[in-house]
């Protein structure tokens, strides 16, 4: 299956938000949702068909124009599933711009690694300077009782023109080591947040296998592991709580960092 999803957000220059776009192919069905009036619209993801499956190939872009505030959620897990024996991995890519003082919040539920599944998740995000930015992502490492299937997480987050983020996980039976001690340690579930932008909080603990922690750029990461998804969510839930992204109005300060990569530690709810 291949399907392609599209959101376009802009000010509509009543200091609020609109849609100029909101278009998607099953699975990959959007749903503008939430009270009217406010300056952030909220667009939530439905998933229109079982997987992906291997073979599938998906792609969704969301554009966040100059002033807009966006926030992308998922009325539930997506399931990463075996599909056709022999057909290629599956494969989602995001690609999402958000522009100067623009936010977006990407909140989605957890990617779940099905037993026996092969699955790709590409992740490319470019934030002007001036924009706002949270990034969260969480994997589960098989359903209930069974083992974890094959995902590799690939996110590259660009800021003002530099890399602020660039991270890749695999786990499953095709990723050596995935379970031990240099990656998860034998947790089942992995989280990550990223913060972009200004107004930033400050490193801490986050209590147990879980920090928050700088970036060499206007960002923080906190990351997250656990033996299920509760202890992931009860680390980083309140810090997206906690910590909206608040664009900068007025960016015209210049971004001092060299072009450099940042490798983050690790790689969503309604």
């Amino acid at each position: 299956m291949r399907a392609e999803a599209r959101v376009v957000a802009e000010a509509d220059g009543r200091g609020g938000t609109r849609l100029a776009v909101l278009r998607g192919e099953s699975p990959l069905l959007l749903r503008r949702t939430g009270p009217l009036g406010r300056d952030e619209v909220t667009v939530h993801l439905v998933g229109g068909a079982a997987g992906p499956l291997r073979g599938d190939e998906l792609r969704l872009d969301v554009e966040v124009g100059p002033g807009a505030r966006l926030a992308m959620r998922s009325v539930a897990a997506q399931l990463a599933l075996p599909g056709r024996p022999g057909a290629p991995p599956s494969r989602l890519e995001i690609h999402a711009t958000v522009a100067a003082g623009a936010s977006l919040r990407w909140l989605p539920e957890p990617l779940i690694a099905a037993a026996g599944c092969h699955h790709l998740a590409i992740t490319h995000v470019s934030v002007a300077a001036g924009g706002a930015l949270l990034w969260r992502d969480d994997l589960v490492c098989g359903r209930h009782g069974e083992a974890s299937g094959d995902v590799r997480a690939d996110v590259t987050i660009r800021y003002s023109g530099s890399t602020l983020y660039r991270h890749e996980l695999a786990v499953g039976p095709g990723a050596p080591g995935w379970s031990g001690a240099a990656v998860l340690g034998g947790g089942r579930a992995v989280g990550s947040l990223i913060l972009a932008g200004p107004d930033l909080p400050d490193p801490a603990l986050l209590g147990g296998d879980a920090a928050l922690m700088p970036l060499a750029g206007p960002g923080m990461l906190a990351t997250a592991v656990g033996a299920d998804i509760r202890q992931v969510r009860a680390a980083l839930d309140p810090l997206c709580a906690a910590a909206p992204p608040r664009p900068d109005l007025d960016p015209a300060t210049p971004n001092p960092r060299p072009d450099t990569d940042v490798a983050g530690q690790a790689p969503v709810p309604v």
